[in-house]
């Protein structure tokens, strides 16, 4: 039987906003970042691997990115792999290295970022709701089962409701900042 737990409650609501950093970090803004890099995988060794399992990706510079591939013979494995992940970028090869420039971002492209921006925090949004569905129904629950008065339910919904206000305030926080790093590079 479910019982109300307060901190679980917390924590998967913290989990949607994390997880929505985690994708607003893979947008591009016009910035390099190693995080965009994250979805990218390489066939090498007959496996399709991900890009971190075969090279170290850096920064050197705020417009650049550097792949500095470990096993020379899976330079041109990382380079197809990049391509194929429609990142908009293109991989110059210097040795085992591969070279990255982050090109501008035109005015439309821009709108689109923010736009998908905001989709994320929907998404984000409704995860937070569903945890506060849960945690209403499992009150619910409780005070039917006798675990629970009807005072104390209340008391417990107004709780989870206030963490819920809480998320979603952070997550628009979270996708407005986002918003405007894209929209002012």
């Amino acid at each position: 039987m479910a019982q109300y737990d307060k901190a679980d409650i917390e924590r998967r609501m913290n989990g949607a906003v994390e997880s929505l950093k985690g994708d607003l970090g893979g947008l591009r803004t016009g910035r390099a970042n190693t995080a965009l890099l994250d979805p990218v995988v390489c066939e090498v060794y007959g496996a399709m691997m991900p890009l971190a399992q075969v090279a170290t990706v850096s920064a050197p510079e705020p417009r650049m990115l550097s792949v500095q591939v470990w096993d020379k013979s899976n330079v041109s494995a990382v380079e197809k792999g990049i391509s194929k992940a429609n990142l908009g970028l293109n991989p110059m090869t210097d040795g085992q290295t591969v070279r990255l420039p982050m090109p501008d971002l035109t005015e439309e492209r821009r709108k689109e970022l923010a736009k998908l921006a905001g989709e994320y925090g929907e998404k984000a949004k409704i995860a937070v709701r569903n945890v506060r569905r849960d945690g209403m129904e499992t009150l619910k629950a409780d005070e039917k089962s006798k675990d629970i008065s009807e005072d104390e339910r209340k008391r417990h919904e107004e709780d989870v409701q206030k963490l819920t206000d809480k998320h979603v305030a952070e997550i628009d926080t979270v996708v407005d900042k986002k918003v405007q790093e894209i929209l002012t590079q």
